[in-house]
């Protein structure tokens, strides 16, 4: 018997309103108990790791309702991943599982992704998710809330998930706010099409959020101006720069009447309103999951209708958080202690030094 049956796709409706969808793939991840070698380290603490799925979580966690649509296998890891979901708070009514490929599983060694020598091994390939389709994943799975949360990984996975997202980031009517994250990962685009591929997608999207190292890498682009002018139709246009600052271009800083959030993609000749906001000091832990976790402050407080620059700041504060732990997921402040951050003056924001364990009610905002 498993946590979550498959789902009737030949159903009625009756799927619960979100705030926020993500879809893509998630995948059991097995943290080494010890640093060293893979080959070395003798145990492993299992955990769960995904893009989409990280930011569901990171908006449950802030107070949203927050839903997952992807594809785990009919296995005992597939039901670790709904449990674990649902346990975070996130809706899972439109998980699929599949009988036939199995849940993917990674590997990786302890500290950050930076370090020489840090190894992650993943085992995805013909994996459930791999499977999602525009035939396999309805609309009606992905247009019930205000926001849907893509990422450039989904669109590597296979052909068929391609079709997906080219499908979901395609203009139609009743489409909601589509929110995308370029999320390049070069290993999984073995042709050499991820720039003409991620660039299509970012185009179609309402919100792009992009590093401005991958921009660079991808497109020879980490320059925020010359990314902006590359693609002029999202709405709102991201672009982190590490732990220097990000810099935000959007049309209309005010909501827009379609969603509450922002106006819908496409030209328009209105100029840009640019913000630029520094980054906090943060004591990294290690950096896995922060870009997952901006961006779900980001639209946590694009949700609540808060302007551009706290939008920035809630952003650095929910990747901050992800930053002092060493898994994906992390706990956020409290949306009080979080909003009284987000409030200060400049001189004050500047002064933040966030270290391990600071989003608890407890512990002192350092200062230099």
């Amino acid at each position: 018997m498993t946590a979550n049956p498959p789902v009737d796709e030949t159903a009625g409706p009756g799927l619960p309103g979100a705030d926020v969808v993500c879809l893509g793939e998630s995948m059991v991840t097995f943290l080494p108990g010890r640093p060293g070698r893979l080959a070395d380290v003798p145990s492993f603490t299992r955990a769960i790791g995904g893009a989409e799925s990280n930011v569901a979580c990171a908006l449950a966690a802030a107070g949203h309702r927050a839903a997952w649509v992807g594809r785990v296998g009919h296995d005992g890891f597939g039901d670790h991943l709904v449990e674990t979901l649902t346990a975070h708070g996130v809706d899972v009514t439109a998980v699929r599982r599949d009988p036939h490929r199995p849940t993917g599983v990674y590997f990786r060694t302890a500290g950050d992704r930076a370090e020489e020598g840090h190894e992650v091994v993943y085992y995805r390939a013909g994996s459930a998710a791999s499977a999602m389709s525009p035939s396999t994943v309805p609309h009606r799975f992905t247009d019930r809330g205000r926001v849907l949360h893509l990422s450039g990984i989904t669109a590597a996975l296979s052909a068929d998930c391609l079709a997906l997202m080219r499908a979901l980031t395609a203009p139609r009517p009743g489409r909601p706010l589509v929110s995308f994250d370029v999320n390049h990962r070069p290993g999984l685009w073995r042709d050499g099409s991820a720039p003409a591929v991620l660039r299509e997608l970012a185009r179609g999207a309402d919100l792009v959020l992009v590093g401005a190292d991958e921009a660079e890498t991808l497109w020879g682009l980490g320059d925020p101006a010359a990314l902006r002018a590359a693609l002029p139709e999202p709405s709102v246009l991201v672009v982190k720069r590490g732990a220097r600052d990000a810099v935000a271009y959007a049309r209309e800083e005010r909501p827009g009447p379609a969603t509450g959030l922002l106006p819908p993609a496409g030209r328009d000749p209105r100029p840009d309103t640019v913000v630029t906001v520094p980054a906090p000091r943060v004591d990294v832990v290690a950096h896995v999951g922060a870009g997952d976790a901006f961006a779900a402050g980001f639209l946590s407080a694009g949700l609540r209708g808060l302007g551009l620059t706290a939008r920035l700041r809630h952003g650095h504060l929910m990747a901050a958080a992800a930053l002092t732990v060493p898994g994906d997921l992390a706990a956020p402040p409290r949306r009080e202690r979080a909003d009284r951050l987000a409030a200060l003056d400049e001189t004050a924001w500047g002064t933040l030094h966030l270290g391990p364990g600071w989003t608890g009610e407890d512990q002192e905002v350092r200062t230099p």
